[in-house]
């Protein structure tokens, strides 16, 4: 059976950019306190291009606008100031607004919205009711052929799985074949079993069918084994907009640096271009930062960059050890400075080591 091909694939201009949002304000108004009614920004002067077929990730920590974001494309929020341009249609300029139900977006919440009362077949064609009969049912089979469900049309949404349920959801706002479809936390309720085949499996799906979509996580994890491109957010503000290999190699900031992995800083001084004075020795390091010679820094240094060997003979020792399945996460003392570590292999405690540093990827701030 031939699966409908998305909408946006055979757009003939030269213009791939499907999503662009420049100087996004938006404000709430306070509800309580000596505040109360007055306007506070959610979301500052915020922009993002989001390309044909691109999954992006809006990446936080809980409160720092990125479901704010996606309420505010999908219409759901006015804006205070900025615009949107959805495939060169502008829905939203702060004066002129496009009613949710015009804009040809999909959107997918956290518990799916599946309607109890409809069969698995009757929720994927909720949406498809300016179509007749017969070209509903030739969706709705690609779709339940698509999403793998094929033999649980006939079921209600408490006879599935989560993952299942999720499935069904997609299907649903695939069928209408959106210009964007957005995501709200979209595994945060599927066991962790799971999880994992069911991003592989949905990510396949989007890319098969060229599929534009943004969806919000607070889970790095998820962020890198499902989006294209992530946007770490930091109150109301967009930090750093790239491919995860960037963002978690190359921060732009302390902030991103922390938030995409663990690390620990290594107090340095700079002795000259590409060496560094630390509590381990010299460090030679080729620092993008433009550090003047003799100031203070701080060398960020992964645990996996911190290798350790058994070493009688040192100074350093195992403070804490963290057993991880595959590999054990340590922390040393370095004559009073605390560092991460892993390795394969299994120290105890107070055990005493030494320690190779891979300055490759090291970042200097």
């Amino acid at each position: 059976m031939t699966l409908p091909t998305h909408s946006i694939s055979s757009d003939p201009s030269p213009d791939k950019t499907a999503l662009k949002i420049e100087h996004l304000t938006c404000r709430y108004a306070t509800g309580h306190g000596s505040t109360k009614g007055q306007l506070v920004p959610v979301l500052e002067n915020l922009s993002l291009s989001v390309q044909q077929g691109e999954i992006v990730c809006l990446l936080g920590a809980s409160g720092c606008g990125k479901t704010t974001l996606l309420k505010a494309i999908a219409g759901l929020l006015p804006l205070s100031s900025g615009e949107m341009v959805l495939n060169q249609k502008v829905i939203d300029d702060g004066e002129n607004w496009l009613p949710p139900e015009q804009r040809n977006i999909g959107l997918i919440f956290q518990d799916y919205a599946l309607f109890p009362h409809l069969s698995v077949s009757d929720n994927i064609s909720f949406g498809l009711q300016d179509k007749n009969k017969a070209q509903q049912k030739t969706i709705v089979e690609s779709m339940l052929e698509l999403v793998h469900l094929i033999g649980l049309e006939d079921r209600y949404p408490h006879q599935l799985s989560g993952g299942q349920q999720q499935r069904v959801a997609i299907a649903r706002s695939l069928a209408c074949q959106p210009d964007l479809l957005l995501l709200d936390e979209p595994f945060s309720n599927i066991d962790t079993q799971v999880r994992h085949e069911l991003i592989r499996d949905i990510r396949n799906i989007f890319k098969q069918q060229g599929v534009t979509a943004i969806f919000v996580t607070h889970s790095r994890e998820e962020a890198f084994a499902f989006s294209d491109k992530m946007a770490v957010m930091n109150k109301g503000v967009i930090e750093q907009f790239g491919s995860a290999a960037q963002l978690y190699y190359q921060p732009s900031s302390k902030f991103v640096a922390n938030f995409l992995g663990g690390g620990c800083y290594l107090p340095a001084e700079k002795l000259s271009d590409g060496q560094f004075d630390t509590v381990l020795g010299t460090l030679l390091i080729t620092s993008k930062n433009q550090i003047e010679i003799g100031k203070a820094c701080e060398i960020l240094l992964r645990p996996q960059q911190v290798l350790l060997l058994h070493d009688e003979e040192s100074e350093i020792r195992v403070i804490e050890q963290q057993f991880m399945g595959d590999h054990c996460r340590y922390v040393i003392d370095v004559h009073g400075v605390h560092l991460l570590a892993q390795s394969n292999h299994l120290l105890e405690v107070g055990q005493k080591v030494n320690v190779e540093v891979d300055c490759e990827e090291a970042l200097v701030f």
